[in-house]
């Protein structure tokens, strides 16, 4: 999976599988699986202004997840 480096506090890099529907996040204490994310959730954390919030209102309590 192809991880994107993005500018965030919290954030360093975001990966997206589009086959398996799993968004992939490294953040900066761990890396992160969330799985059966939609496309459009991924294509909102890429362009969101803070990443950091995006994750904690729309990915953090809403998908099943495991530390890498």
């Amino acid at each position: 999976m192809e991880m994107i480096p993005v500018s965030s506090s919290n954030l360093e890099s975001i990966g997206y599988d589009v086959e398996t529907k799993t968004l992939r996040i490294k953040f900066h204490n761990g890396l992160y699986e969330y799985y059966n994310v939609p496309e459009s959730i991924y294509h909102g954390l890429i362009n969101a202004s803070s990443k950091g919030k995006y994750h904690a209102a729309f990915i953090k309590d809403s998908y099943s997840y495991q530390k890498l």
